[in-house]
């Protein structure tokens, strides 16, 4: 039985990344589009209907944190930056416009790879789900029931505050994908909060111990140092 291959869209402006790109994808039997500009990349976006965007952060006539945002604003294909800029001020700029993946120049092929494959496989899941909003999640033994407002570990009920429970299906809605901690406080206080980022460290810590979750050895959640924190995923991190 034939399947169809997945189309990816690069948005890359230097020509040699392009051609080696399309070697490799063409060789893993994906179809490819390309973009060398913000415009041309943000018509193909919409045009093509990708199901994963490649996307360099510097390009000539935008910055790619800008476009990652516009974007957004109609769509929620996967977006990997594959950028040179290893700031990590430049990552969560990237994360928090929407990226869902960042992979520093150079990069090797087998991890490329492997993280547009992640991309599918979560974006195939979203595509097929039958519920337009989540009503239930069960993952390693924490079952939240989003209707009735419940969360058990291991069977056990767990009484959360109003924060730490927003906290908490926050991380699991973005389930794999590292958020902000400037997300987070947006998602959980409200855009126009004056909470500063270290009550998110405070509250991501009471939640982990209700949960019995461990920083050294995360069961749930996963500290991306400096930038966020990520809620594990069985799919991203068993690859």
């Amino acid at each position: 039985m034939s399947t169809v291959a997945a189309t990816i869209l690069l948005i890359e402006d230097e020509t040699p990344i392009r051609k080696f790109l399309r070697v490799t994808l063409d060789a893993q039997g994906y179809k490819l589009v390309e973009a060398d500009t913000a415009k041309l990349g943000l018509l193909e976006a919409a045009q093509a209907q990708p199901d994963v965007i490649l996307l360099d952060l510097g390009l000539p006539d935008g910055d790619g944190v800008e476009l990652t945002r516009r974007i957004r604003e109609f769509s929620s294909i996967p977006v990997i930056v594959i950028s040179a800029r290893d700031r990590e001020a430049d990552k969560v700029s990237a994360l928090d416009a929407g990226a869902d993946d960042y992979l520093t120049k150079p990069f090797g092929v087998a991890e490329l790879m492997a993280r547009v494959r992640v991309a599918l496989r979560r974006r195939a899941a979203m595509l097929t789900d039958d519920a337009g909003e989540q009503t239930f999640f069960e993952f390693n033994g924490l079952r939240i029931d989003f209707v009735a407002r419940t969360v058990h570990v291991d069977g056990r009920d767990i009484h959360l505050t109003p924060n730490e429970y927003r906290l908490l299906s926050v991380l699991v809605k973005h389930q794999g994908k590292v958020v902000t901690h400037q997300h987070l406080l947006r998602e959980v206080w409200g855009p126009g909060s004056q909470t500063e980022s270290h009550y998110v460290r405070v509250y991501v810590n009471q939640l982990r111990e209700k949960l019995g979750d461990t920083p050294a050895s995360p069961r749930f959640i996963r500290t991306e140092v400096g930038v966020g924190y990520r809620f594990l995923d069985l799919i991203g991190d068993t690859e």
